[in-house]
């Protein structure tokens, strides 16, 4: 039976990579926050904890609470698979590659997310939107598939 230390120690000589994954992915969503509260907080007609029903894709205060809110909805669908895959063996490298390409597509999606005020569909954050999803799905898949066989 490995220790709590021992355990940690295997968690990162193995899946370093994905949980630098992980770690950028949260503090990505931790810095989304503060942008949309500072956003959120500079405005005139300030009310805390609510975004002004009159506001669209042209507000900054809506865009950035938006990306926030956006990036809180899909993280366990992708943290906690993530954490699964860890603990049940799954390759490695192959999930730390997937981590990446997922934390870089949601990066790209908050950036456009923030500069594109747009009501298009697809936009250009919706592609990436897009990368992120399939990242989940193929992690669904396959975290699906090493559980069954």
């Amino acid at each position: 039976m490995l220790s709590t230390s021992e355990f940690g120690q295997v968690m990162v000589s193995n899946y370093g990579g994905s949980l630098y994954a992980l770690t950028a992915l949260l503090v990505m969503v931790f810095v989304q926050s503060l942008v949309a509260m500072i956003a959120h907080r500079k405005q005139s007609q300030y009310i805390p904890g609510i975004v002004g029903t009159e506001l669209g894709q042209e507000s900054f205060v809506f865009r950035s609470n938006r990306t926030f809110l956006n990036s809180l909805e899909n993280l366990p669908l992708m943290v906690f698979p993530a954490l699964i895959a860890m603990l049940v063996g799954m390759d490695a490298t192959w999930l730390s590659g997937l981590l990446w390409v997922y934390v870089i597509a949601r990066l790209i999606h908050m950036v456009l997310y923030y500069v594109i005020a747009t009501e298009a569909n697809p936009s250009p954050r919706s592609y990436f939107f897009a990368i992120g999803l399939l990242c989940n799905l193929i992690l669904f898949i396959v975290l699906g598939m090493h559980l069954v066989g």
